[in-house]
């Protein structure tokens, strides 16, 4: 009874003052400029959109993955303190599937996304542009995704086909969504 009574109250005080509806609540903080919200936004979508500007190589990864990745995933990314990136094929149909960057993930940009935000553990965003594309690609070499002479970029990597792109639902089962979840 007392909620509907504090309800009915601030919905009578809003609606005689539709100037305090429309105010900031508290009045703390300053809208962020552009250059800060553009900072901010550094996801990476499946289709790659979001990708910057950049490359790396698998030689290159190769070097970086074993001073800040090795540690704690292992010299071949078989797992150590933290989970495995490789291997795990085969194994998504069984009672305990081994969820790998080549077995489970199913594109290649999220790879991206994921290290640039956060990786290394100890450290998240202190990899540049070019060292997330050189340990995406060293990652997907340890997959056999990509051969060892491969070079990423922002148009190379959304085309790479992983091989569980398709083990994920792609459609909404229910009747009144007919537009494809992904594309």
């Amino acid at each position: 009874m007392w909620f509907e009574c504090v309800a009915l109250s601030l919905a009578a005080v809003l609606a005689a003052s539709p100037a305090l509806a429309d105010s900031p609540r508290y009045h703390l903080g300053r809208t962020p400029t552009q250059a800060e919200i553009d900072a901010w936004n550094i996801d990476v979508r499946a289709d790659g959109q979001g990708l910057p500007p950049g490359h790396g190589s698998v030689a290159e990864g190769r070097s970086i993955f074993a001073e800040t990745c090795a540690a704690c995933h292992g010299d071949r990314g078989q797992g150590g303190l933290a989970d495995p990136l490789a291997g795990g094929f085969g194994t998504m149909s069984q009672p305990n599937p081994v969820r790998t960057v080549g077995s489970y993930w199913p594109y290649a940009t999220t790879l991206f996304d994921f290290i640039r935000r956060a990786m290394p553990f100890n450290a998240p965003e202190s990899l540049d542009d070019n060292q997330v594309y050189a340990v995406s690609a060293y990652v997907l070499s340890l997959n056999g995704i990509v051969s060892d002479d491969a070079v990423l970029d922002r148009t190379s990597l959304p085309k790479i086909g992983m091989p569980n792109r398709n083990g994920f639902i792609t459609q909404d089962p229910r009747p009144d969504i007919p537009v494809p979840l992904h594309k």
